[in-house]
């Protein structure tokens, strides 16, 4: 491929409204063109790239037997009312009509179609366990579209879907997707991945794992033990909380008049924020009716695991109906039964907490929820917090982390396949519903987070195993004698030897030529040159500065294969 040729231009400066370092890179080397909010067109060298993740993707799911099948990208929404997500997934689906009238959905993602397309097919135990997989177009109306492919709405993955007998079956099937994952991210040439459980969100099921590249860009929050192995995504993470040892009070109003924060009531009482009970209200989103959540003072509510303890969609109150709370003063005791109560399980085992009088101006003092909410049941509502006990080793090593999910495998139970009528006959001739387990990759996103992790301040360092060519030839000057001669002629030799080359064969000065080969980030460059020929020599360089180095012409070839050999070596599979 010839530079001269190549379609889409490199650029000095990125536009202002590139906000993450992978977006500015893939813009100013010619990778992408925004065509709407989410969506991009792919150059050429996005997309070789994205054609080798597809094809280590595909190996490693081949490795795992999977069956590699195509789903529509439209569907039915009879399909999707079949398993209820029709109308449970919210405006991030695309809804439409044909010209008949019939409702119909632009996938998101296909677990309706995957169960669809077995249903005929895997009625006898005989045929179980398998997997099907696609790559595929998908489109969801992401409202927070960010960052070039790191957020988007129309965007490639790979989507796996497996069935099982058992679920003993699907736990081991599962463990083998896993390491195939781990696989797949270190072949494409990541290093900061680590592997955390996650709450399943609209994707149901009990157990599930995403993948996460550690970045500062990231908008997932992590809670990651420094002591031991516990990894955990914000939304599904442990908070679990020791109290202060304090004596039994009995219960006392305490005037305090203005005071409705945690911050007020502190600097009044001396008192520390982890000795209050604090009232957090959220209405759902259905009825607008209202929910209390009681917690320690020191402690944030993590929605995610409201709205799954609820089993209903809530948001904060921006209101709140006063002939049913007392804003700022709302407290455990006497709250009554026309709102909905959960008490977060940081308040188990505490004394002496100070929390809201339903009083205007007043609170309490020596609230013991034990003693003082008999028969009160606790969850797990809260989140956890830098520095806070871990659950598995029980030491205060938890770090809050940012990191951008790259993957993720669910075990959905019988989630899609008992509602959509997905059964088999056992060895009995007994009907019985399959187990499945679902495994998605983003491509895009995937190529992004290499460019985000894999880079200097001049551009991409493309690993080679994705690298949209292996090696690029520059010939400066290459109007003066000889210059184009020799540099076509390593081209020639490279390509026959099955190498990628890319080969810039323009007539511009070193440094544009250099710029231009930063921003395309092949790892191993050669420069032909007036210079470099006069003195019989070839100049190898990688593109991550380890290697630079002047060689014989006619050991040119060898030593670029060795240049290729050491980038592979820096691959771990």
């Amino acid at each position: 491929m010839k530079v001269s040729a190549l379609i889409g231009e490199r650029f000095k400066h990125a536009p202002s409204d590139c906000i993450v370092e992978s977006q500015a890179l893939m813009v100013r080397g010619g990778y992408i063109k925004q065509v709407g909010s989410g969506i991009y067109s792919l150059y050429t060298p996005a997309q070789r790239i994205m054609n080798k993740i597809e094809n280590i993707i595909r190996q490693e799911m081949d490795a795992v037997d999977g069956q590699e099948v195509l789903f529509p990208v439209v569907m039915p929404a009879s399909l999707w009312r079949e398993s209820g997500r029709y109308d449970s997934i919210g405006s991030e689906m695309a809804r439409f009509k044909d010209r008949g009238g019939n409702d119909l959905v632009l996938g998101m993602t296909h677990e309706e179609a995957a169960v669809q397309l077995v249903r005929d097919a895997a009625q006898s135990y005989a045929k179980y366990p398998f997997m099907i997989y696609q790559i595929q177009t998908k489109f969801r109306d992401e409202p927070r579209a960010r960052g070039g492919l790191i957020r988007v709405r129309e965007f490639r993955m790979k989507d796996a879907y497996s069935f099982h007998t058992s679920q003993e079956d699907l736990e081991e099937y599962y463990s083998r997707v896993y390491a195939a994952y781990e696989r797949i991210f270190r072949r494409v040439g990541l290093k900061n991945v680590v592997v955390v459980k996650s709450d399943s969100g609209m994707m149901g099921g009990s157990v599930s794992h995403e993948f996460m590249l550690l970045t500062d860009i990231g908008e997932d929050t992590l809670v990651i033990c420094s002591d031991c192995d516990y990894r955990s995504n914000m939304e599904a993470a442990d908070c679990v909380t020791v109290n202060e040892d304090r004596p039994s009070a009995p219960l006392a109003e305490l005037a305090t008049p203005g005071c409705k924060t945690i911050e007020e009531l502190s600097r009044l009482t001396g008192r520390k924020a982890r000795t209050f009970c604090k009232a957090v209200v959220y209405r759902y989103n259905d009825d607008d009716g209202h929910i209390v959540v009681f917690l320690r003072g020191d402690l944030e509510v993590n929605e995610t695991k409201l709205r799954n303890l609820l089993g209903r969609d809530v948001h904060p109150a921006a209101d709140i109906d006063e002939e049913l709370l007392t804003p700022g003063f709302i407290g455990p005791v006497g709250i009554g039964d026309k709102v909905t109560v959960v008490y977060d399980r940081s308040l188990c085992g505490a004394r002496d907490l100070i929390c809201g009088a339903n009083r205007e101006g007043y609170h309490l003092t020596g609230f013991e929820p034990e003693r003082d909410l008999p028969g009160a049941e606790y969850a797990s509502v809260a989140k956890a917090v830098k520095d806070g006990i871990c659950p598995v080793c029980g030491r205060h090593s938890l770090k809050i982390k940012k990191g951008v999910e790259i993957g993720n495998i669910f075990q959905l139970g019988t989630k899609y396949s008992e509602p959509m009528g997905l059964t088999y006959l056992d060895a009995d001739g007994r009907e019985k519903v399959p187990v499945m387990g679902c495994y998605g990759i983003g491509i895009g996103r995937l190529c992004a987070c290499i460019c985000q992790e894999s880079r200097d301040e001049f551009g991409p360092v493309w690993p080679i195993s994705v690298a949209p060519w292996q090696v690029e030839v520059c010939a400066l000057r290459s109007e003066e004698s000889g210059v184009r001669q020799a540099a076509e002629a390593l081209v020639a030799e490279l390509e026959r030897r099955g190498i990628e080359v890319l080969y810039d064969d323009r007539q511009v000065s070193a440094g544009f030529m250099f710029s231009d080969a930063d921003l395309l980030g092949v790892p191993v460059r050669a420069v032909v040159s007036p210079k470099n020929l006069a003195a019989g020599e070839v100049e190898i360089a990688t593109r991550d500065k380890s290697v630079k180095k002047n060689v014989p012409s006619e050991a040119a070839v060898g030593e670029i294969l060795a240049a290729v050999e050491y980038c592979r070596s820096q691959i771990s599979e």
